[in-house]
């Protein structure tokens, strides 16, 4: 079974337990929503085409995260010019699943949530804590003895710095 929905001007095909990244929608994460455009609804023998949405049809899904989207660069260059211009953007998105489609009359059960747990945030790392003083140190342990010193090579012979240049003559002439 499938459906097509329009969330927030773009058209979708879902099915039960899928993932899907749309733009931003206004909603925690962990909520249920329900998205009541259902454009289209197929579930297998028959396909109900809705004008313009399928009377009474709606989709359950469940917010997992809100997140930021690839970075998207846009480039623009007027070729023997000198001009460029670059931009980059992160599309704000989130992340969906959907949980079930439901036709008129059906109410979805949010105990019976088939959905993944929601992404946790992460949390600033904690202050550094000082360094508790050393009270007790474990006995050292003996020393082993030292091997005889292998004898010294001999030192190569320094390089000579290379000669200066004398300074060019100055013309008096005026």
């Amino acid at each position: 079974m499938y459906a097509i929905v329009n969330i927030l001007g773009q058209q979708y095909k879902v099915q039960g337990g899928q993932k899907l990244k749309v733009h931003r929608l206004e909603a925690e994460a962990g909520k249920h929503v329900e998205l009541d455009q259902v454009l289209l609804v197929s579930n297998g023998s028959t396909v109900s085409v809705g004008t313009p949405t399928v009377e009474g049809a709606r989709v359950a899904a469940k917010v997992l995260a809100h997140s930021k989207g690839d970075t998207v660069l846009v480039f623009k260059k007027k070729r023997r010019k000198g001009y460029q211009k670059m931009n980059g953007h992160r599309q704000a998105i989130t992340e969906l699943w959907i949980e079930a489609i439901l036709g008129k009359g059906e109410k979805f059960d949010a105990s019976k949530s088939t959905a993944p747990a929601p992404k946790a945030v992460k949390a600033e790392a904690p202050a550094k804590k000082e360094a508790a003083p050393k009270a007790t140190k474990a006995p050292a342990k003996k020393a082993a003895p030292a091997k005889k010193a292998a004898p010294a090579k001999k030192a190569a012979p320094a390089k000579k710095a290379p000669a200066k240049k004398a300074a060019p003559k100055k013309d008096s002439k005026k």
